[in-house]
């Protein structure tokens, strides 16, 4: 390759990207969530994620026996 042909290589790499501007909204919530309804769903995501890690952490050592 001559060395023009690798400057426009490098030339193109290095051009700036042009990254889109997020869509953020200043706006309030359109519905407000009680406290009780906070508190239920983090509830329900601390079940549905550590729930299945505890219960293989409890019984490692059923899952290690070799039958």
């Amino acid at each position: 390759m001559s060395l023009p042909a690798v400057s426009r290589l490098f030339r193109h790499a290095l051009r700036a990207q042009v990254v889109p501007s997020a869509r953020v909204s200043a706006k309030p919530a359109e519905h407000n969530i009680s406290a009780g309804e906070q508190a239920f769903a983090l509830t329900c995501m601390f079940v549905a994620i550590l729930g299945p890690s505890g219960w293989i952490l409890a019984h490692l050592e059923d899952y290690k026996k070799k039958e």
